[in-house]
Order: C-alpha cells, then sequence, then structure tokens
C-alpha cells in the first residue's frame, strides 16, 4: 500500500496522540526510532527518499497495529534549496496529522573525501543531509514545534567533536556543523522548543552490499576498541531519542550512545 501523503489523510489529525517526523526514517536506525516511538503512543510519519517500499512496509505493519497512526512522505531533502518546494514538504508534514511534536533529524550520507580528490558535488551532498537540511527544515517547522512545546531531535556522531575520521573531512565537517547548530538552536529556540542530540558510535555496521562493507577483521578491530565488547543496537539510539523527546529540562545536550568507544578513540579510524 502506498502511504505517501495526500490531502485526502488530513483526518489522521482528529486523534490527539503526539506526533513525530523522522527523516531517513525506512530503514536501519531511523526505522528503529519510529517503531519505538510509535510503540509509545506516537503517531508517526516517516519521510523516504530512495526506500519508498521500506518505508510503506513499516507504515503498513504500525497502521495495521493501530489505524491511521503512521504516514510515509516523500521527499528528496535538496527541496530546501527552494523556498516554495520546503514550504509545500513543510505543509505535507503537518497535514498529514496537522500538529507536529518532535522532529527527528536522521537522514545522513557517509562517505569518505579523501585529501586530493575533494570536489564540489561531494560537499554539497554530504553538507546537505547533514548539515544544510537539518538547519533549513528546523527553520520551517519551528513555528509548529513551538506551537505544541516540542523538541528536535539531531543524531550526530561521537567524530563530530575533536576526533575525525581520516579521509572523511567534508563529512566530518558537516557533521560538526550539525553539533553546532544543535548547540544554537537550543538557545535560540528557547524556552518553547528544546533542542539536542545523540552522538552514536558504532551502532549500526554499514550494509553488506555498500561501498563501506566492512570485513571480519574490520569488524573484530572495531569491537575490539569498544569497552561495551560489542556493536550497538539501533534500539539503544532508539531509547536515547525518546528519552530526550520526553526531557522537559534538558536542551542543548548531547548524549553519547557509543558502548564508552569515545573514551577509547585516539580519532583517524573509522
Amino acid at each position: 500500500m502506498n502511504h505517501e501523503f495526500s490531502l485526502s489523510q488530513s483526518k489522521y489529525s482528529n486523534t490527539s496522540a503526539p506526533v513525530m517526523v523522522v527523516t531517513g526514517g525506512a530503514k536501519r536506525i531511523g526505522a528503529a526510532i519510529v517503531r519505538a516511538a510509535h510503540e509509545q503512543g506516537y503517531r508517526v510519519i516517516i519521510h523516504c527518499h530512495h526506500s519508498e517500499q521500506e518505508a510503506n512496509d513499516l507504515a503498513d505493519t504500525l497502521n495495521h497495529s493501530r489505524p491511521d497512526s503512521a504516514v510515509v512522505v516523500l521527499a528528496d531533502l535538496t527541496v530546501v534549496n527552494n523556498s516554495e518546494m520546503l514550504q509545500q514538504f513543510t505543509q505535507n508534514i503537518i497535514q498529514a496529522f496537522g500538529q507536529l511534536d518532535v522532529l527527528v533529524h536522521n537522514a545522513s550520507r557517509f562517505y569518505p573525501s579523501p585529501l586530493g580528490d575533494i570536489d564540489l558535488e561531494q560537499w554539497d551532498d554530504l553538507f546537505l543531509t547533514n548539515a544544510k537540511a537539518p538547519l533549513l527544515l528546523s527553520q520551517a517547522l519551528y513555528p509548529y514545534l513551538r506551537t505544541r512545546q516540542g523538541c528536535i531531535i539531531s543524531l550526530l556522531d561521537i567524530h563530530a567533536h575533536n576526533k575525525p575520521f581520516k579521509d572523511y573531512a567534508i563529512y566530518n565537517m558537516a557533521k560538526a556543523a550539525h553539533r553546532m547548530m544543535v548547540q544554537t538552536f537550543a538557545l535560540d529556540m528557547a524556552p518553547e522548543v528544546r533542542v539536542n542530540g545523540i552522538a552514536p558510535g558504532v551502532n549500526i555496521l554499514p550494509e553488506a552490499d555498500s561501498d563501506q562493507a566492512l570485513d571480519p577483521q574490520q569488524q573484530k578491530s572495531i569491537i575490539d576498541s569498544i569497552p561495551m565488547q560489542r556493536i550497538g543496537k539501533p534500539e539503544e539510539i532508539a531509547h536515547s531519542v525518546l528519552y530526550l523527546a520526553h526531557a522537559r529540562y534538558v536542551t542543548g545536550e548531547i548524549i553519547t550512545v557509543d558502548g564508552g568507544r569515545s573514551l577509547t578513540l585516539a580519532g583517524g579510524g573509522v
């Protein structure tokens, strides 16, 4: 079933449950956040771009469990580059359920940009999902979040602060910019809207068929460097998201969820 938003779905706004939108919410950590929020009674808006089938399957499952509780909003985040398209995207999000309580910035691009091969296309691509879209989407949705005394939660990275990945200059810079957005908007949007972040470590491995896939030896090396001696789980990030969604006196904070890895990490490695 196709759950892409249309005006006919405005009936979803008739209930009083809080509403959360998760960018990149169709798979992996994003989907874990969506499921956890739904289990806690949230109505959820699953944003996706390329993963439309996975998003619709997830919405089907959630709506089967609780009717009219999940909607898919399909959009390329390049909509933030055009004021009219951004306004329409914003309206699609709000009209899905008539309100917004929590905005989760989860969508992210991640790949290396080695010195000597850095180009503007990489800059535009990595900064779009990791800094520019969170900034402009937060600004666009701020009036609606303010009405609901809501919050913004950003997925960052333990490498966004003082311990960069080697050969990932643009990604490192973009996540660092996103981190500073969290702290700045925590001031600018207070006291009506709280803004916080979560800095994962290795809470999910790259997909096996991706260009970021890790061989068994690389995986073992990573696990050996983590005091908790295991890869984290997407559900552990979701748990922290829900904590921040309900922590009424917490703003401007970055919670590290990395099994202690940042305590032993010198920086440089993936």
